[in-house]
């Protein structure tokens, strides 16, 4: 539209460019904020039983009553197994180790290393994979990616693998005790089988690791006190995941989850409640449960040979003490148990990354896992097209610049035709002038302004021009943007997928060049393409909007890849408004109106 002109004192200063100008930019603060500090987050809509005397997890709305039946069938059944158990007079014969000892289980994906006392696992590395690491003083470190974190887990109480009981003494025996491993090798390499044993002579525990040349590992326990079978669930306690990361922090990456009917649920860790809100409560009816970063997961399944057998399972959060800056800092600790009804009881764990096609491929499939938010329909399609390009092009960085080329061009007939309705509002520029001059002396809360709005409309209308057609193309990419950045952010693909200078595709340039050159390239556009108007706060609006996006990527936590998306887009966009600058010229009067400004 054009603006008003810039003389009188009842100069209507916000003209129609300007406003829509104004908006979009505000619009787009807004969104990042609403996203950053109230955007949705993952229900945590936890089951409760319908029995007064079991203790269940807090929840905030009611329970399904399939959901809650599901719960609570199972609590009695353990409850009136308990007593059984102890009335029985068979026992074991007790089986134990003196000492504290080690092994390692390695393949060409990961180094495991399991401990006795609990026959839990100590260290859990992706040989693939690195951490992000920095020494006192801020230099990144080459560091093979430890899904464990000892510090962590020292101070939460708790280790991969651990056993879960209804019954706290009875876990407390399980997890603290010293086990017979079989075999005395303190090395072992895939595949192979790795079993431990213990009993007190009461309760009796045997836990059985297979291992093969995949990220999965095979795990049979069994649990039984005095002859009776006793529930226990296998639990990934105390940490998981890449604990260095800074951006964002570490633990509000973390989540528990679990797929039941098809659908995935996915609990954050502030949504969840402490371990003494289950009592004896088991959700069941589950496909596939686990805990999982942003870049990885440990997921439990059923058996292969019984991939119909129902999974039950309870999530919790303890506190620990970190390390942050040189300041103690509490942070929430996810957990998950998960557990059958049968025994032995077998289960299926995944550790490893969340690679879209691998988790395709298990079964059931997990690529839910890989997901991208509510910007899920933009980001997928936009995440898959640049893995078919990466086939063909060695780097990711240069997979996303040829992906912009790509979109650029689709999007380049858009490109004319704004220019176009540039043109048109440029010839009938003088016209509207002189309407606006008309009506210059009314107030903006006039019933006649709005005549005047009739007759520039009425205008628009007979030229066949679109006010807000020259900003359609602006508008659609924002939302490439977003989902790009998005998908960048969420896929392990281009986690440390460097280019150039930059080490972290997926993470902000830490020398912030590209921010830089984004504002510059980005300004050079503006300046480049025709303005429908030389009203001077429409100019300094269009300079200042170059400089603020420089900003929001030194602010806000945008990827790298999104920077060069921009970056390479505003590129092209020179090049192509050069070729439309000399096969359309503007007519005389803009010329005019360029010379003068």
């Amino acid at each position: 539209m054009t603006p008003l002109p810039p003389s009188g004192k009842q100069r209507d200063k916000f003209t129609p460019e300007l406003r829509i100008l104004v908006a979009s930019l505000l619009s787009m603060m807004v969104f990042l904020v609403w996203t950053k500090f109230f955007g949705p987050k993952p229900p945590a809509n936890l089951p409760q039983a319908n029995k007064p005397a079991v203790s269940s997890p807090a929840t905030s709305e009611p329970v399904p009553p399939a959901a809650s039946t599901a719960a609570s069938a199972p609590s009695k059944a353990r409850a009136s197994a308990a007593p059984a158990a102890t009335a029985s007079s068979t026992s074991a014969p007790a089986t134990s180790d003196s000492q504290e000892r080690t092994v390692v289980v390695e393949n060409g994906l990961y180094r495991v290393e399991f401990s006795n006392r609990g026959a839990v696992v100590k260290s859990w590395q992706l040989k693939k994979y690195k951490d992000d690491f920095k020494d006192d003083k801020g230099n990144s470190q080459q560091r093979t990616l430890d899904l464990v974190n000892p510090a962590l887990l020292h101070d939460a109480g708790g280790w991969p693998f651990s056993l879960v009981f209804d019954d706290p003494q009875l876990e407390k025996a399980a997890n603290t005790a010293l086990y017979k491993i079989s075999g005395d090798a303190t090395s072992l390499t895939a595949p192979a089988d790795l079993k431990f044993t213990w009993s007190d002579g009461h309760l009796e525990i045997t836990k059985t690791f297979h291992f093969d040349h995949s990220y999965v590992v095979n795990v049979e326990t069994t649990t039984s006190y005095n002859g009776a079978r006793v529930l226990a669930g296998l639990a990934w306690r105390g940490w998981f995941g890449d604990w260095t990361v800074t951006d964002p922090a570490p633990a509000t990456t973390i989540n528990t989850f679990y797929s039941e009917n098809g659908k995935l649920q996915s609990f954050l860790a502030k949504k969840l409640d402490g371990p003494e809100k289950w009592g004896n409560v088991w959700l069941g009816g589950k496909a596939f449960t686990g805990i999982e970063d942003r870049y990885f997961t440990a997921t439990f399944l059923a058996p292969l040979d019984a991939p119909s057998t129902p999974l039950e399972t309870r999530y919790w959060k303890v506190w620990s003490t970190r390390q942050l800056k040189g300041k103690e800092q509490s942070e929430p600790i996810p957990e998950v148990a998960t557990a059958t009804s049968a025994q032995p009881m077998n289960l299926r764990v995944f550790v490893g990354p969340k690679d879209y096609d691998d988790l395709k491929a298990m079964h059931p499939p997990l690529n839910s896992l890989v997901s991208f938010g509510w910007m899920e329909f933009i980001a997928d399609p936009l995440f898959h097209a640049m893995k078919w390009l990466r086939k063909y092009i060695p780097n990711w960085g240069w997979t996303i610049v040829v992906l912009t080329l790509v979109i650029n061009m689709l999007l380049f007939p858009l490109r004319i035709s704004s220019y176009k309705t540039t043109m048109k509002m440029q010839r009938v520029g003088p016209e509207i002038k002189q309407i606006q001059e008309k009506y210059k002396k009314y107030k903006m809360n006039d019933p006649r302004k709005a005549e005047m709005n009739k007759e520039v409309m009425a205008i628009y209308q007979r030229e066949g021009i679109n006010p807000v057609g020259g900003c359609f193309q602006m508008f659609l990419q924002m939302p490439i943007w977003f989902g790009l950045n998005t998908a960048l952010r969420g896929a392990i693909e281009l986690r440390h997928a460097g280019w150039l200078w930059i080490h972290d595709l997926a993470s902000a340039d830490p020398y912030y060049i590209l921010p830089v050159v984004v504002g510059v390239t980005m300004y050079l556009v503006s300046k480049m393409t025709p303005m429908t108007t030389t009203d001077p706060q429409q100019a300094q609006m269009m300079k200042i909007m170059p400089i603020s996006f420089a900003v929001m990527f030194v602010v806000f936590p945008f990827s790298s890849g999104l920077a060069l998306y921009i970056l390479t887009s505003s590129l092209v966009g020179i090049l192509q408004q050069w070729y439309l600058n000399r096969t359309h010229p503007l007519p005389a009067t803009a010329k005019l109106a360029r010379a003068k400004k």
